[in-house]
């Protein structure tokens, strides 16, 4: 896997490219659609619009591509773009026990993708570009009712370490944190 490369074929068939200001509406569109497929059976329409309503729009995707540490990645077959994952360097939480780690922030593939390896891709891309970036974990918090998700971080090695809240809509709810040593 070559990180100068913007854009990488990998065996899957699937490209992954950094995005740019051009992809906001892209990544708006996508985030928005995986979200809600993951999220929509298990919680209110309410607290799924109010969130949604903030953290995927054209602007606020915009605001994120520009902040200094954060980085998206997207995920194409051919010219569909499948998922996408968001990095970010962030305060650390406790518990961490790392000066040099990096959040995996967002992951995710549309559900016509999942089993088509694109998450895994993601996954190796992230791991890839943190390691070249210099550093030594990888962290994450995942919903605690988000048992497929966490499957797949503990087969990728992520060990639990603690928890956060998350608020969604008006909804206050339980990460969980993992976390990856990058080797």
């Amino acid at each position: 896997m070559t990180l100068q490369n913007p854009l990488t074929l990998l065996a899957s068939g699937i490209n992954i490219r950094k995005a740019g200001a051009n992809d906001a509406a892209k990544l708006a569109a996508i985030g928005k659609m995986t979200f809600a497929e993951t999220f929509a059976h298990a919680n209110t329409k309410e607290d799924m619009q109010q969130y949604v309503s903030k953290a995927f729009t054209e602007k606020q995707l915009l605001i994120e591509l520009e902040e200094p540490g954060t980085i998206f990645l997207m995920a194409f077959e051919r010219d569909r773009l499948a998922g996408y994952a968001k990095l970010r360097s962030s305060k650390n939480p406790s518990g961490l026990n790392s000066n040099k780690a990096l959040e995996l922030q967002r992951i995710y593939a549309r559900q016509s993708y999942q089993g088509k390896k694109v998450g895994k891709q993601l996954m190796e891309y992230s791991l890839e570009m943190a390691k070249a970036m210099g550093f030594d974990t990888l962290w994450l918090g995942v919903w605690e009712y988000n048992p497929r998700a966490i499957a797949f971080y503990e087969k990728w090695g992520f060990e639990k370490f603690g928890e956060q809240s998350f608020t969604l809509g008006y909804d206050t709810q339980t990460d969980i944190l993992m976390k990856k040593r990058i080797e």
